[in-house]
């Protein structure tokens, strides 16, 4: 099958294969600590799960599992910043922000260390293990803490090279990703820009601006919407902060209308930002695509992304809508 980079044919666009974004983020870890000495990682008993195990191998010394004590986990890390290490510290998305908070806001932000925040198992599609694990909030914890960074990647490519990028980044960074294995569809030597959009597809009718799991069901809505005559400009938003208001912005100013599209809750997310920036420069419709201000539940990821509207079905149903209320 052909896969094309850059701004999309989409008659041609398909993917080779799926794999897990959490394989990526595991992926960049090895190559990093080949790389550079300075790199270290921290695991709260999740080593397989975080895909750490041949980093934990490759570096013994250079790894550290701390078990269940997430709290602990970026207190330490935290520490090895003042001796100039780079900590990566791997544990679920829950884990690394809701049950830690404090720590995150009071040893990591405030005081502006080098950590990266590194979250698997993000959002609804972590799946069966329902409600106390699939965290909705994150984003927005994590975005309104000064100085922070947060990243949310849409497949293997683009993790593994924000994995690499962030290594780079001085300051504290949230990077956020998934369990399941979905399309892989970004360039495998893409060079990952901190705070810089992908537009994906050109169009003239609407924008849709998703980021993370959604990007690819975007595409797919695309395509659905292309067969009726509508144009989608798709745009992929992998940096929520600092967020890209340009791309956004001259989007909108051709299209007159926008859907934004995200695995997360609706207020905090993805969404709230763009709505900022629309209604401080330009104020224009905009539809949701996203939970609603509700808890998960356990399923499969695919029930869970119908049934609470996450899926490119949903995203041509809030795109007609949307283009109902342009002026």
């Amino acid at each position: 099958m052909k896969k094309l980079w850059g701004i999309i044919n989409m008659e041609n666009f398909t993917y080779t294969e799926k794999k897990d974004t959490r394989s990526g983020f595991g992926d960049g870890l090895t190559e990093l600590g080949l790389k550079n000495e300075n790199i270290v990682a921290l695991c709260a008993d999740l080593t397989g799960s975080l895909k750490m195990n041949e980093f934990k191998n490759n570096h013994p010394e250079r790894f550290f599992q701390v078990g269940i004590a997430e709290a602990n986990m970026m207190g330490i890390a935290a520490g090895l910043t003042i001796g100039g290490k780079i900590p990566f510290t791997g544990t679920f998305a829950n884990f690394s922000t809701g049950r830690v908070y404090d720590q995150i806001r009071q040893s990591i932000a405030y005081s502006g260390k080098n950590v990266k925040i590194c979250a698997s198992h993000a959002g609804i599609t972590l799946g069966e293990d329902g409600a106390t694990h699939q965290i909705l909030e994150d984003i927005g914890m994590m975005k309104m803490l000064p100085g922070m960074t947060v990243i949310n990647t849409c497949d293997y490519n683009q993790t593994k090279a924000a994995t690499l990028a962030i290594a780079d980044h001085v300051g504290p960074v949230y990077l956020r990703f998934g369990r399941p294995k979905v399309p892989v569809f970004t360039n495998p030597n893409q060079k990952f820009e901190i705070g810089k959009g992908i537009k994906l597809i050109e169009g003239n009718d609407v924008t849709i601006v998703a980021t993370g799991h959604l990007v690819w069901e975007s595409i797919e809505a695309a395509k659905i919407l292309n067969q009726s005559g509508i144009s989608a400009e798709v745009i992929n938003i992998h940096t929520i902060k600092p967020l890209d208001e340009k791309i956004i912005l001259e989007s909108v100013s051709k299209t007159k209308c926008i859907v934004s599209a995200e695995e997360h809750n609706y207020l905090g997310g993805l969404g709230e930002s763009i709505s900022r920036v629309l209604s401080k420069n330009m104020p224009l419709p905009q539809e949701f695509v996203a939970t609603k201000d509700t808890f998960g539940e356990s399923g499969t990821p695919a029930q869970l992304m119908k049934k609470y509207g996450l899926n490119s079905d949903s995203i041509v149903e809030k795109v007609k809508k949307v283009i109902s209320r342009k002026l």
